[in-house]
């Protein structure tokens, strides 16, 4: 047996397969953590409870996502004390997710000494991006001192998506320009040109950019500076404030977009709104990412939300008509990795499953072997 289990801990969720070669022996996801009247009180509880049910015999690697590589980590590590170090002081880089990531890798080291365990990094991906598209235009010194710089994140979804894309329209990737929307809790746009990013939504922190579950995406830093001096709050209040309460939860007390579209079909005029706002901020970045590419082949729904909201891709896409970009109702309402635009268009606009765990349970195993 050369098993592998994938642990993917999520700002509030758990998920993990366990994968046996490449076929998955088990799987599942813990969601709603530390969330009232949800799931687990904490990731640790999370991840020792799926490690106590699953048969772990035969196990050659746990390979688990880390969303903020920094600029030290650009490929795959074993993780070890040095690493989990790291990985630690980059936790204000990303403080929703790398606490997260911890947590999991923690538990598993204690649970399975023996087991080599494996990052997998969300920025790795995005190191191909010009440095135009990587630099902020602030003090290039403080920039440097302090590592601000756009990072990007969910590397390893927009990689393999992108990808299956180019198989699924049968066209050789390296000549595909492709534009993934990964929506999720979490949520980024990536162009890929040529199976390299080139410019990705997501900034130094995963706050930046799209509208999220509970992150605010792109924000004018003003904002900031007003609530310090006028409304009293401090930094970790904003900071709360921006990654805990804001997103579709700040506009409708919701986070998860399928209630949303539930209280908007009944009529509630915050859920239409945040609809609106969610939507609006896709349609930018697909019309900004459209003029960087030059010429866009392909637009890639992926994630929860991606996969599994047919309003929101009809909407996201929705007056881009005369960029080849249509929408074809009837596919849109479908299942599974499939083309959703009429055929013929000049821009496909597709759905597929991403599958994160795949690729780590794959990297994981060949850098585990390696190290043997």
């Amino acid at each position: 047996m050369s098993r592998v289990l994938v642990l993917n801990c999520g700002s509030s969720s758990v998920k993990y397969r366990l994968y046996d070669g490449d076929e998955i022996r088990d799987k599942g996801t813990v969601e709603r953590i530390g969330e009232p009247g949800g799931g687990p009180a904490d990731h640790e509880t999370a991840v020792r409870d799926i490690l106590g049910r699953l048969d772990l015999a035969g196990l050659v690697a746990v390979g688990h996502r880390v969303v903020h590589g920094g600029r030290r980590f650009t490929e795959p590590v074993l993780i070890d004390d040095a690493v989990l170090a790291a990985i630690r002081d980059l936790v204000p880089l990303a403080p929703l997710h790398n606490p997260a990531n911890l947590a999991g890798i923690e538990v598993a080291r204690a649970a399975l000494p023996d087991v080599p365990q494996v990052g997998v990094f969300d920025t790795a991906f995005h190191h191909t991006m010009p440095e135009a598209a990587e630099v902020y235009a602030i003090d290039r010194d403080t920039a440097q001192r302090y590592g601000i710089r756009r990072y990007g994140f969910h590397g390893t979804s927009h990689a393999y998506v992108s990808r299956r894309t180019a198989e699924l329209l049968d066209r050789p990737y390296h000549e595909l320009n492709t534009i993934t929307l990964h929506l999720g809790n979490g949520a980024s746009a990536c162009a890929v040109a040529g199976g390299r990013s080139v410019a990705t939504s997501m900034g130094m922190s995963p706050l930046q950019g799209l509208v999220m579950g509970t992150r605010s995406g792109d924000l004018d830093p003003a904002v900031i500076f007003h609530l310090r001096r006028e409304g009293g709050l401090s930094v970790d209040e904003i900071d709360d404030l921006l990654n805990h309460r804001s997103g579709l939860l700040g506009l409708t007390g919701a986070n998860d977009m399928r209630e949303v579209l539930q209280r908007r079909a009944a009529g509630d005029p915050a859920a239409a709104l945040a609809f609106d706002v969610y939507c609006r901020r896709i349609t930018g970045y697909v019309g900004a990412y459209y003029a960087l590419l030059g010429r866009v082949d392909a637009i890639t729904f992926t994630a929860g939300v991606g996969e599994h909201a047919a309003p929101v891709r009809a909407a996201a896409l929705a007056g881009l008509d005369r960029l080849g970009i249509v929408v074809d109702p009837e596919r849109n309402a479908g299942s599974g990795d499939r083309v959703i635009s009429p055929p013929g268009a000049e821009v496909a606009v597709c759905v597929i499953g991403t599958d994160e765990e795949r690729e780590i349970a794959r990297t994981a195993r060949d850098l585990a072997a390696t190290a043997r």
